[in-house]
């Protein structure tokens, strides 16, 4: 009994050391208590105890004293390390370097501080940028009519593009000092996305000279003399900028760009100066054929030493005027046919002084860096923004449309199979612009956020496409048919655009969330492996024995909660969501554990295993959203109203959590490793499942209900000027039938018992009031709303004419001619 007793002690004070995650002073002592404890109570003799001091004194010894340790022990595993430490190129360094970890860095560590995220200050819209949103790009909108844009012009009128410049809608992020407006992050987020609610080729044409660009380069990077230059003009709409990076050869990997500068001698301005002769070919840039300025990435080479460097210095980034000599600019590329400018940029032997180098020539060879760094802002803005902006548009009329649209006697939005989809959209919707006001508040608060805009930027426009999808499918033939009144199918044109740019989705998905990530949210990791390219023993000897003391606290938390259910985790508040929290909790401490192990195991390999990497991407990318959502709720003051939409989002974000923790278990190399990766995290099964029906029908319900939430996750949309908008038809038949629902469900259901007689909807009506079904004032609402409904369910229709082949027009004028 007494050896019982010891044992289950001895068990238990282990598991708790190891979850507290204590020193290795404090386990030496408390090994050394244990022992003397056993002697103490005769469980152990003098003999006993002999034995092990002379076993456990040395081990002491080798585990707590570094010189030691590093000649036994840790030595040998530092030679281990530097030989498969894995190679990285200069371009991935970079990347890897650039920008700043956040709150994803506390739920990829296993231990996030919820009370830190809440205590966290989202930005709040100032004054001046509600005044703008409310009236500049209020007026905006309301010059805009998509179809016209893309269908026949292929442009936006010449008095959007008057107004964007006279309004210094392409100064958002350009300091006032310079005669830009200086905006907030998310006051750019905002203006992004209402734009986008109205026109994705305005939302666009706005987006780019605000996000990546000369702008925010000339701004962090650039001279004196070219800040006072290009920034003035660059704010009033003087100049339009495009920035020039991608080609045919060129996408992600930038280190593979051909475009190269030679430094050498060169006449500007009817001087000689030395300068660099620029060759390029670029594809896909935005703006480029209205562009009068543009950004160029290059290699640059100097091969004669003339800068005193290198020969081979790097990326470099320059500004160009786009009349200057030998560029080649204007020809339009038409992506997914839309109307937003993009298009080619050449340039055959460009002489460019050294002084347009942005930030000059000490910056020659840095523009990867900038780039990246600059990127990892815009990321966090833009796209989320026309993600967010698709989504509000699909919940919003998607809710009135179903309950707008009948069949069988019902509104379509009664069904459970259309349930389905608007719960997808409405639980979807909350968690964007949940994950669009935290993810923009990041650059407020001075952060470069360049993993949580990769978790943004891929994530959000994945779940624009699903959203729209959906809405096009509740919609139907509503949605399939172009024209002014459509105001869904520019939006699920546009998707595979956003999919695309600033990161194509599956790159993001497979080597930057997770394979940035994991190194720079991790504690260690990073610092080993630069300790082990410095050859510091030392400082690598350090960092492994706490990298070995917080995996084992991380399993045996893991698998502690795991068993528990998640109940030892905190939670700060009280209440229905309190499980969330302490299940989100369980999870991060399961990705810091498991990922740990797969690193340790496969090494240098992970990199290369992309799908394993990339579901454990997907499980930090869930956390943050998940976390997004509780803190915009949080914010919000935990208004009862949104609760089912809240649970509905987290519980979505803990199933696919699941489903990635699986898929990576079924798919790891290691078996054996395997399974028991699987016991620690889900040692009582699997604990979590899609959202429920019952609560998917309730927020489908209260998708189709006015106000609240519906009003909150859909603030800053564009909802028409009028009943002659798109959305705002749809919007003022949903109006109308809150009041006149009553008195129309009298009247139909009279009408289906036939209790009413006549043919046409006029006579019944007419009926019904003469047999007192209805009185006079309701009819009058009912067919006031009747007149609506058909207008607001109904698709364009065009003249032939309009239609009409091009190649049938030519025949025409040439028959005239």
């Amino acid at each position: 009994m007494y050896g019982l007793v010891a044992t289950l002690i001895a068990i238990a004070a282990v598991w708790a050391l190891a979850y507290r995650g204590v020193s290795l002073v404090v386990w030496t002592a408390m090994v050394a208590v244990y022992l003397l404890g056993l002697f103490a109570t005769g469980g152990m003799g003098s003999s006993g105890l002999v034995i092990a001091a002379v076993i456990g004194i040395p081990v002491a010894a080798i585990v707590n004293l570094p010189r030691l340790r590093q000649r036994l022990v840790t030595g040998g595993l530092f030679r281990v390390f530097r030989k498969v430490l894995p190679s990285m190129s200069d371009t991935e360094r970079e990347a890897l370097e650039a920008g700043d970890t956040w709150w994803e860095t506390d739920l990829f560590r296993g231990r996030p501080d919820w009370r830190k995220l809440h205590e966290m200050k989202v930005t709040e819209l100032s004054d001046e940028e509600r005044e703008f949103i409310d009236n500049q790009v209020e007026t905006l909108c309301a010059m805009l009519d998509e179809d016209d844009i893309v269908r026949r012009e292929h442009d936006l009128p010449q008095k959007a593009w008057d107004y964007l410049k006279n309004e210094r809608f392409f100064s958002l992020i350009i300091p006032k000092a310079y005669g830009g407006r200086e905006f907030s992050s998310l006051a750019q987020s905002t203006v992004v996305s209402k734009i986008s609610s109205k026109s994705l080729s305005a939302a666009v044409t706005v987006m780019v000279p605000n996000s990546l660009g000369p702008g925010e380069l000339l701004m962090k990077y650039g001279t004196d003399a070219q800040k006072d230059y290009w920034l003035p003009r660059l704010a009033d709409g003087r100049e339009i900028p495009c920035f020039a990076l991608t080609g045919p050869d060129v996408g992600s990997d930038a280190g593979g760009m051909p475009d190269y500068g030679v430094v050498c001698r060169g006449e500007h301005n009817g001087e000689e100066v030395l300068g660099i002769r620029v060759n390029f070919s670029k594809r896909y840039i935005t703006l480029a054929p209205v562009a009068t300025v543009l950004g160029l990435a290059f290699k640059l080479h100097d091969p004669d030493r003339v800068l005193g460097g290198e020969q081979d210095i790097g990326i470099t980034c320059a500004l160009i005027p786009a009349d200057h000599p030998g560029v080649k600019i204007g020809k339009r590329h038409f992506p997914m046919g839309l109307a937003f400018m993009n298009g080619p940029l050449e340039g055959e032997d460009v002489f460019i002084p050294l002084e347009w180098i942005i930030g000059g020539q000490p910056m020659a060879g840095k523009g990867w860096r900038m780039l990246v760094e600059c990127l990892s802002v815009g990321r966090a803005i833009s796209l989320p923004a026309l993600a967010t902006a698709a989504s509000k548009v699909s919940y919003r009329t998607t809710g009135a449309y179903a309950r707008i649209r009948r069949q069988f006697k019902l509104p379509i939005g009664k069904f459970e199979g259309v349930q389905e989809g608007m719960a997808r959209i409405a639980g979807g919707t909350y968690t964007l612009e949940a994950a669009r006001r935290l993810t923009a508040s990041a650059g407020d608060m001075g952060i470069k956020p360049s993993v949580v805009s990769a978790i943004a930027k891929y994530h959000m426009t994945e779940r624009m496409r699903v959203m729209v999808n959906d809405a096009m499918d509740i919609h139907a033939g509503r949605g399939i048919i172009y024209g002014p009144r459509n105001y869904l199918g520019y939006a699920y044109q546009a998707m595979p655009v956003a999919i695309t740019v600033e990161g194509a989705n599956i790159l993001t998905r497979n080597l930057m969330i997770f394979g940035q990530g994991a190194i720079r949210c991790h504690p260690y990791v990073l610092a080993e492996m630069e300790a082990a390219q410095n050859k510091d023993l030392d400082a690598f000897d350090r960092l492994l024995v706490r990298h070995v003391g917080y995996s084992i606290n991380r399993g045996t938390r893991a698998l502690t909660l795991g068993l528990t259910g998640a109940r030892l985790a905190g939670s700060p508040v009280a209440g229905p969501l309190a499980r969330y929290y302490r299940q989100l909790t369980r999870m991060s401490t399961a990705l810091a554990f498991v990922s740990d192990v797969a690193m340790g195991v496969l090494g240098g390999d992970l990199k290369r295993r992309e799908r394993l990497s990339a579901r454990l991407g997907d499980v930090l990318s869930q956390l943050y959203l998940a976390s997004a959502v509780l803190k915009f709720h949080a914010d919000g003051g935990r208004d009862a109203d949104e609760l089912d939409h809240v649970r509905w989002a987290l519980e979505h974000a803990l199933a696919e959590i699941y489903r990635a923790f699986d898929e990576f278990f079924d798919n790891f190399p290691n078996r054996a490793i395997a399974r028991g990766l699987r016991i620690v995290v889900f040692p009582l099964g699997r604990p979590y499942k899609a959202p429920e029906d019952r609560l998917g029908s309730r927020i489908a319900e209260r998708m189709m209900a006015p106000g609240g939430v519906r009003d909150r996750v859909t603030a800053h949309t564009y909802l028409g000027a009028s009943a002659d908008d798109a959305i705002g038809r749809m919007e003022a038949t949903f109006e109308l039938l809150m009041k006149a629902e009553k008195p129309y469900g009298v009247f139909q259901k009279a009408v289906s018992r036939g209790e009413v007689d006549g043919y046409t909807f006029d006579e019944q009506l007419a009926n019904a009031v003469a047999g007192g079904v209805i009185d006079e004032a309701d009819a009058k609402l009912v067919a006031d709303y009747e007149k609506a409904r058909y207008d607001a369910i109904v698709t364009d229709a065009f003249d032939k004419a309009e239609l009409t082949p091009r190649s049938e027009l030519e025949a025409r004028r040439r028959d005239v001619a």
